[in-house]
Order: structure tokens, then sequence, then C-alpha cells
């Protein structure tokens, strides 16, 4: 099953003026260009409606617990990012245990969202 990490692309992190390549663009472009884990699939998107927390990103998979997760920084990040993504694409329900899960998992965590259908 394929797991999806969403990034917002329209997130400005309270820093990008009219013109510049927005934060969440760049974090977008830095997840791309090192490339996803097996299993998970990077998409941009237009607005996750966490504008106060940008840079924010979610993890989602059909029959799986989803995450929203904020203040994601595209310098510092990616690679927590990518390895919080390949720990939920590693486990069956989308609940990776909390000791398990990089740090900025743990406390940039905005939302919990339950399956919205039974797993198959």
């Amino acid at each position: 099953m394929t797991v999806t990490l969403s990034v917002c692309l329209t997130c400005r992190r309270g820093s990008a003026s009219e013109g510049e390549l927005r934060p969440g663009a760049a974090l977008y472009a830095a997840l791309e260009a090192t490339g996803a884990p097996q299993g998970v699939v990077i998409r941009g998107v237009e607005c996750l409606s966490a504008c106060d927390n940008g840079c924010s990103i979610a993890l989602s998979a059909p029959g799986r617990w989803a995450y929203v997760y904020g203040h994601m920084d595209p310098d510092l990040h990616v690679a927590d990012i990518l390895t919080g993504a390949a720990a939920y694409a590693n486990a069956p329900d989308g609940v990776v245990p909390w000791r398990e899960r990089p740090v900025i998992f743990r406390k940039q965590s905005l939302a919990r969202i339950p399956p919205l259908e039974p797993a198959e």
C-alpha cells in the first residue's frame, strides 16, 4: 500500500514575500530532491489549512490514521520527515510507537485523524 506525504506548497512560515519562493515550496523541492522512501509518494498540495503552523505536511494512507505536522523547516527537517514517513509506511495502522518517531513528529503534531475506512 502506498503512503502519501502531502506538502503544503503555499506555506509561508511567516517569512516569504510576494514573488519569493515560499518555504512550503522549498520544503517540497528539498524532499523531492532527496527522494521518497520505499512505499511513499511525495505530492505538493495547495493548502493544508495550517497557515499559523507552516511549513506543514500530512501523512496518510487508506485504512490508516493520518497525521498533520507543522513548523517544518526546509533547511533542517528533510531527513527527519523522510525517516518519519518511512516509519509510517511500515506501520500497518499508521501508528508509529511514540519513542520511534522523529522528535519533530513527537513535538510538532497538529492533528491525528482516524482512518476513513477500515483496513483491507
